[in-house]
């Protein structure tokens, strides 16, 4: 019921205690747990919280109230760096400042963030490394600070060591107003204040100024008691720099749709400072928006997340460039494979083709043996044939010479026929020579018979030479045969004609007997030597040489 009537008062809500009571009716039994709570709190307390309606800083106090009896502890003995009322604002700073999400937690940005003003704001510079090594010793749930242990942090006096209470203080303060209270810019003592130029009498006055994103507000002192007034900025107003007058230096004015305001700073670098957060204020109000570290808070989220997303695709792209690199390895270890192996298949290959050389050149080798082989068996065949035709060119030769002779024997014999017919005291003896001549040309016949025979197989054996010799180069082996046969044959043939020139001897030595008989025969017979012979022992009716001639026939 108290935390009911104290939530009623400062959100600015009716008060309506029966609510409770008939939300509780039910569950009347032992005390209310926070899940009991939150949904009468949600219905008749939150739901009915109108925005402007009340002051958050009492909010805001009622709330660090209720929470930091329990988890806020200061020092015992008095040594905290920072105030109870600092440590309130440092709470309500670490609220605007945390996530929008329960627990409530700072990220480290933010944190190095918040001190990183309250150190600029006292002139001092923040000690990054004594924040990292404490924030990497502090154990951080949900990837942030929680409240109490910022407080913690701000309080261990790591950070903020050798500055006094009262400047750290003044530096929560200024911060406090400019990111809870949207202070965009107050006058500093002693050479904070502005002169204003009145509106009826037209005289300066000093003021204390405070700028607002919606309003200009200016006090007697910088103690804000007494507000002597305010300009309210839209985005039609606008900001613009004077020449100094009147006896005032480094003027400026600030135009609104009804009036416009003359001020004076001190120096320059003042006047630039005003005007330019004075044009942040308009900007603000042309944009729509009500609370310049909002904005600023929103932009850091985003570009947490961009560098979150930023990181997360690097670490992507490095985990991508990683495989890429182990798939690049795998195919450099795997081309080095293939080039091992191309070098042994190119090794094997040169072998192979080295083989194969070898065995070309040593076949070619053998072909050209061959070759020359056959050359030369050629050579001796043609060689042997040019013998052969001298050899059958001789046997012609002789065969003519025997035809010849034949043919004058058988004139001889014509001749002899004819002496027969003329003497016919010889008739008989004639007739038997002539046939004992007769059967000599038989033989002659049958021995021409012959020699045409060993010409025609001479001829044969040519043509036979002729296509063994074409197939000399097919079948070296069978021509070697065929030339020992042929060799056989020649001697064979050599026996034969050496038969044959026997033959033709003793032919020969018959047909000169014979025409030594034919001559003898062609002297004419003479009757005394008929009886002559008849009485020297010749047979009857013939004469003795022709029985002499008988004798030698047999």
């Amino acid at each position: 019921q108290v935390l009911s009537h104290n939530l009623y008062t400062v959100l600015c809500i009716p008060h309506d205690p029966v609510a409770l009571e008939e939300h509780f009716r039910d569950d009347d039994d032992g005390p209310v747990s926070s899940q009991g709570y939150m949904p009468y709190l949600n219905k008749y307390i939150l739901d009915k919280v109108e925005e402007g309606a009340f002051v958050k800083e009492n909010f805001d106090e009622l709330c660090w109230t209720l929470t930091a009896k329990k988890n806020y502890k200061p020092d015992r003995n008095g040594n905290s760096v920072v105030s109870h009322q600092d440590a309130f604002k440092l709470w309500c700073l670490f609220n605007f400042l945390s996530e929008d999400k329960y627990p409530l937690v700072m990220v480290p940005d933010e944190v190095e963030y918040l001190l990183k003003k309250i150190c600029t704001a006292m002139n001092v510079e923040l000690n990054s490394c004594e924040l990292d090594d404490y924030l990497s010793q502090e154990p951080q749930g949900q990837g942030g600070l929680t409240v109490w242990q910022f407080l913690d942090m701000v309080n261990s006096g790591r950070l903020l060591r050798g500055i006094e209470q009262e400047a750290i203080s003044m530096a929560v303060e200024e911060v406090y107003q400019e990111v809870i209270e949207d202070v965009l810019k107050q006058a500093r003592s002693p050479r904070g204040y502005l002169w204003k130029k009145g509106q009826l009498r037209r005289n300066w006055s000093e003021r204390w100024f405070m700028l607002k994103p919606s309003a200009l507000s200016y006090y007697m002192s910088e103690e804000r008691k007494e507000k002597k007034g305010s300009i309210t900025l839209d985005k039609h107003c606008c900001v613009e720099v004077l020449p100094d007058r009147d006896g005032k230096r480094c003027m400026f004015c600030v135009k609104t749709s009804s009036r416009t305001y003359e001020m004076s700073a001190s120096d320059t670098r003042q006047r630039q400072e005003w005007t330019l957060a004075i044009q942040t204020a308009i900007r603000l109000q042309a944009e729509g928006k009500k609370s310049l570290h909002k904005d600023l808070k929103q932009k850091r989220r985003e570009q947490r997340e961009q560098r979150e997303q930023r990181k997360a695709a690097k670490e992507e792209e490095t985990q991508r460039l990683k495989q890429l690199q182990e798939e690049k390895e795998r195919k450099l270890q795997e081309l080095e494979l293939l080039k091992e192996a191309q070098r042994q298949a190119e090794i094997l290959l040169q072998e192979e083709e080295q083989r194969r050389r070898q065995q070309h050149e040593e076949m070619q080798r053998t072909l050209e043996i061959q070759l020359r082989e056959a050359e030369q068996a050629r050579a001796s065949m043609q060689a042997e044939m040019v013998l052969k035709e001298e050899e059958a060119e001789r046997q012609r030769k002789r065969i003519m010479e025997l035809e010849e002779m034949q043919e004058r024997l058988q004139e001889a014999l014509q001749q002899e026929v004819k002496a027969r017919h003329d003497e016919e005291s010889v008739r008989y003896a004639q007739a038997r020579l002539l046939a004992e001549e007769e059967e000599k040309l038989k033989q002659l016949m049958k021995l021409k018979e012959e020699q045409e025979e060993y010409i025609i197989k001479t001829q044969l054996e040519k043509q036979v030479l002729k296509q063994e010799m074409e197939n000399k180069n097919k079948c070296l082996e069978e021509a070697q045969k065929q030339l020992e046969e042929v060799r056989v044959n020649r001697q064979r043939v050599d026996q034969d004609v050496m038969a044959a020139q026997r033959k033709l001897r003793q032919a020969s030595t018959n047909v000169k007997h014979w025409n030594v008989q034919m001559n003898r025969l062609m002297h004419p017979i003479e009757p005394g030597d008929k009886r002559t012979n008849v009485s020297g022992g010749g047979f009857a009716g013939y004469p003795p040489l022709m029985c002499r001639r008988d004798s030698s026939l047999k």
